[in-house]
Parts: C-alpha cells; sequence; structure tokens
C-alpha cells in the first residue's frame, strides 16, 4: 500500500474542520495505514507568503506530497472559495506534485451554498497540480459537526456516513491502483 498524506488547510487546530480531520484519521488506522498530515497553518507563516521554496520546513511538507500516493485535502469554505492558508502552501508546490495520486478533497462550510467550491474552485487548482484520479470529495455543513465537553468532535449520521465512504473509496482506489502498478 502507498503512503497517504493529509493536508489540513485550516488556520487552526480548534475547528470542527479537525472532527473531519478526527474521522478520516481513525477510518485510516482501521485498515492499519499510517498516514501524515501537514498542517499548513504550523508552517513557517513568513516562507509560506513569500514562497520562500528553500524553506526546510516547506522543503519536507513539499516532499510528503510527491512520495505520497494518496492526498486528502482537508479545507473550510469561506466565500465560495477553499482556504487563502491552503492556496499559498499548494502554490509552492511543483506544477505536478498531484500527478498519479490519489485526492480526495473534504471541506466545511456555513451553507450548502459553498457546496460547490470543491468543484469550481478547489478542484481545478488540484488538476493544475496534475491530479486526474480527484474523487468526488464531502462538503459537510458546520452545524454536521458537534464538540463534546471531551474536546473531542462528533459529526451527525448522515455527514458521518458520507465522510467514511468517501474515505473507504479513497483507501479501495489507492489499493487498487498499487496492486496494478
Amino acid at each position: 500500500m502507498g503512503k497517504t498524506v493529509f493536508i489540513y488547510g485550516g488556520n487552526s487546530k480548534q475547528s470542527r474542520l479537525i472532527g473531519l480531520w478526527q474521522k478520516a484519521s481513525s477510518v485510516f488506522a482501521e485498515y492499519g495505514e499510517k498516514v501524515e498530515t501537514i498542517f499548513v497553518h504550523e508552517l513557517p507563516g513568513n516562507d509560506l507568503l513569500a514562497a520562500n521554496p528553500k524553506s526546510e520546513a516547506v522543503q519536507q511538507a513539499k516532499q510528503k506530497v510527491e512520495q505520497a500516493s494518496t492526498i486528502v485535502v482537508f479545507t473550510p469554505i469561506y466565500k465560495a472559495s477553499f482556504s487563502g492558508i491552503l492556496k499559498t502552501f499548494l502554490d509552492l508546490l511543483p506544477q505536478k506534485a498531484c500527478s498519479e495520486k490519489i485526492v480526495l478533497p473534504i471541506a466545511i462550510g456555513g451553507t450548502f451554498g459553498h457546496l460547490l467550491a470543491i468543484d469550481y474552485a478547489l478542484k481545478p487548482v488540484l488538476a493544475a497540480l496534475g491530479a486526474t484520479t480527484i474523487l468526488s470529495g464531502v462538503f459537510v455543513l458546520d452545524q454536521d459537526v458537534k464538540q463534546e465537553e471531551s474536546g473531542t468532535y462528533v459529526l451527525m449520521e448522515q455527514a458521518n456516513e458520507r465522510l467514511e465512504q468517501q474515505v473507504r473509496l479513497a483507501q479501495k482506489t489507492a489499493q487498487s491502483a498499487f496492486i496494478t502498478n
């Protein structure tokens, strides 16, 4: 099985987006798969904003993406687009960084009006990075992710099922690609 990398494009771990990340991580863990996560907001901000390709932290993150066979991209949707911090990171990747990889976009937003941001904002950027196997993705409403007193997040049943289904599809697609290669 190939390597899986999560790109977390939120600006904090204290958001409902981390609940989606937790769920996807647990589904991958059920199959014994190790996942590496790039928390973009933890990369040096000056290096991201200045598009510093020589930054050691940025180089390490880029290398993780290049070595992955599956990439799961997490982003909040603001004003009908994915996060700016995610865009700054994606801009630093080589033009074909997502080539020959399974890519699963996962997004969270306030209304269903943001649903199309995956198809019309994020997927074109991923395609420009060479991605040809981009799964349909998952959009979850903010209200469908609840934080418990313990600090963990719980997804409402329908959101949980959609997310789990797409993560399992990403795993199966990656396994099929791995077997045929």
